[in-house]
């Protein structure tokens, strides 16, 4: 995700919470360090994650998505440690990102990189450091990423409502990123509900799960629906916000994948017919969300083709977009054909995850030769 005014559908108009152009150019190289940055860890993370239970296994794929995952980790403590300088040092740029209509609704990326990360503990982290550690560690952060994401998925859309100025055509991809970590605390919450107490506690969880669930697609599916009536009425969005709309199959995957994995928790926690009931569930309802998703992929997938043809698909952050909600796709992809025994679902995981490895590859590369060059680091220019 790029910083700042790079995320305007028009050329920008200062109004309330704009960022100060003045501001944003004065020295130093973490003054333009955002939330948007933690998308990277999602992306990483997503990659190892997904790995760990794809339904095609092969001599040496656990133990490389145990690596991607260790630099997950690295990267969420880089990130939060470089980020915490940023708030300390320029608190000026830290209160305008925070107030920015843009820029402000990057702010659901970082508990989902710390829920990513726990997730991944638990999954590979536990090879290397020993289950009880990696339950402890994923605790730790599944707290955290959950508090966070359910203060992003109430502060920030409060502030749209009563502060922010929107536009017709406001609507983008964005703006489904406060909204999305609840689904992924269902999601990695499920994963904890076999390491919950047993009695009040692991049913206490797993509802508190079911709940976030809900809260999530609801609030996910009025948002699609926006960015949807968007593009029908206003058109494909500018190069730069392209990638963006890859996004949208964050929640679509997500909340199938929460689905499956709370379906897989309910024995642990539900009475027999209820646990019965959630398998039902998570079958019917992911393969109607997969069928959407899968049309969605299509859509972004051609839209981003075009774009990149005309030769105006030109690199920014934006391009992390390309990640991690397409790694929710195979994961969800994945506990379908855990439940149904459907090698469509099968071979859609695998075909998507090679996708992924190869979008990740290019997005992470270029990532990092724009942090060694200093390019990425360098203030937004306005047009």
């Amino acid at each position: 995700m790029t910083a700042t005014v790079t995320f305007h559908p028009a050329p920008p108009r200062r109004g309330v919470g704009e960022l100060d152009p003045r501001a944003d150019r004065r020295p130093g190289s973490l003054r333009q360090l955002g939330p948007n940055w933690f998308a990277a860890v999602m992306g990483t993370g997503i990659v190892a994650t997904a790995a760990a239970s794809l339904p095609m296994q092969f001599p040496g794929l656990r133990g490389a998505a145990t690596v991607v995952w260790a630099l997950a980790a690295a990267l969420l403590v880089a990130l939060s440690a470089a980020w915490l300088a940023h708030w300390t040092r320029f608190p000026d740029t830290a209160r305008a990102h925070r107030n920015h209509p843009v820029m402000s609704q990057f702010f659901g990326a970082p508990p989902m990189a710390l829920l990513t990360v726990g997730g991944g503990t638990l999954l590979l982290g536990s090879d290397v450091i020993g289950l009880p550690a990696a339950v402890a560690i994923d605790w730790v952060l599944w707290t955290a990423g959950t508090v966070l994401g359910l203060l992003t998925a109430c502060v920030i859309p409060y502030r749209m409502f009563t502060r922010h100025r929107v536009e017709a055509d406001a609507a983008f991809g964005g703006w489904l990123m406060p909204v999305v970590p609840p689904m992924v605390s269902a999601a990695m919450g499920a994963l904890l509900v076999p390491h919950t107490p047993a009695s009040q506690p692991r049913l206490t969880m797993i509802l508190l799960c079911v709940a976030m669930f809900g809260l999530s697609l609801i609030a996910a599916l009025v948002t699609i629906t926006m960015i949807w009536s968007r593009l029908v009425h206003h058109g494909t969005p500018p190069a730069n916000m392209v990638p963006t709309l890859w996004i949208v199959l964050g929640p679509l995957g997500q909340s199938i994948t929460a689905a499956g994995l709370l379906a897989n928790a309910a024995p642990f926690a539900l009475p027999d017919l209820y646990a019965k009931g959630f398998v039902v569930f998570s079958v019917i309802y992911g393969i109607a969300a997969w069928g959407f998703a899968m049309l969605w992929l299509a859509l972004a997938l051609t839209i981003t083709v075009k774009t990149y043809r005309a030769g105006e698909l030109t690199f920014s952050l934006t391009w992390w977009g390309f990640t991690f909600p397409l790694g929710t796709c195979v994961t969800g992809s994945t506990v379908l054909y855990t439940h149904t025994g459907a090698n469509l679902f099968a071979a859609t995981a695998v075909a998507l995850y090679v996708l992924l490895v190869a979008a990740w590859s290019v997005v992470a590369i270029r990532t990092a030769r724009g942090v060694l060059n200093g390019t990425l680091l360098r203030p937004a220019t306005t047009s």
